[in-house]
């Protein structure tokens, strides 16, 4: 059996990683240790996370941590950690879309993207900053301030998804989602040197997405490897009953 050492967490795919976890290499706290450590030592000066709950966290994580020893979660991504753009709904999570208006919001729904998640036993990590209501290309009109690059702090990380991608680029998640209606997941991905995709319009479900144009929107992946966007977008996608704009079938 192939031991990882835990400081080569963050250098391979979330889908890799994922499936050391399946085969007790490694410990889903483990995983949780350096996603706390890397938001602990940069997302003060990157502001790329605007609310991250680490009890929750290892909490969920000593449940799912149990399924999948047991073998109840056999999925690609189980047990990865992703934060979410701050405009999906989540009901255990503030969803402040990057306004002052909604700073002390709590839904009463899930985000479609967001039920999926937990049912493939991922770890919705926290939420991320952005332009507020993702009007911007920049992430610097959120009510919480501006998103710094991580590459370099006097560059724009992108926007309207720069949180989502800054996070990513720091390590402070495998794996993000963002929205993107003229380039929201594209642009802070080129610019923080990561991978997104805007999926086909109705292929992933908008139901809790607080959107900025409903026409264009749809909600994307972020992360570092081309695979680990292939399994978040086999995550996220598929019919909704919720979304008349969705796929009837997968």
């Amino acid at each position: 059996m192939l031991i990882m050492e835990k400081s080569d967490i963050y250098k391979i795919s979330a889908v890799s990683l994922s499936s050391h976890i399946k085969n007790k290499d490694i410990q889903l706290s483990e995983v949780l240790d350096i996603l706390v450590q890397n938001y602990n030592r940069n997302n003060s000066e990157l502001n790329a996370m605007i609310s991250f709950n680490p009890q929750a966290c290892y909490h969920k994580a000593e449940i799912l941590q149990e399924k999948i020893d047991s073998g109840e979660l056999t999925g690609s991504l189980a047990g990865i950690p992703v934060a979410l753009k701050d405009n999906i709904c989540t009901t255990d999570e503030k969803t402040t879309c990057g306004s002052g208006i909604l700073e002390n919001y709590l839904s009463p729904f899930n985000a479609t993207v967001t039920e999926n998640i937990n049912s493939q036993g991922m770890i919705v990590a926290g939420k991320c900053n952005m332009d507020e209501f993702g009007m911007g290309s920049t992430s610097e009109t959120s009510a919480f301030g501006s998103v710094k690059n991580p590459w370099n702090l006097m560059r724009s990380p992108g926007g309207s998804s720069g949180g989502s991608a800054a996070a990513v680029a720091c390590g402070m998640s495998l794996l993000a989602l963002g929205s993107d209606t003229g380039g929201s997941v594209r642009l802070p991905s080129s610019f923080c040197g990561i991978t997104g995709l805007k999926p086909t319009y109705g292929s992933v479900s908008r139901y809790g997405l607080v959107a900025y144009a409903s026409s264009f929107d749809q909600i994307g992946p972020l992360g570092i490897y081309t695979e680990d966007i292939a399994a978040m977008l086999d995550v996220i996608s598929g019919p909704d009953k919720k979304d008349s704009t969705c796929i009837i079938s997968k």
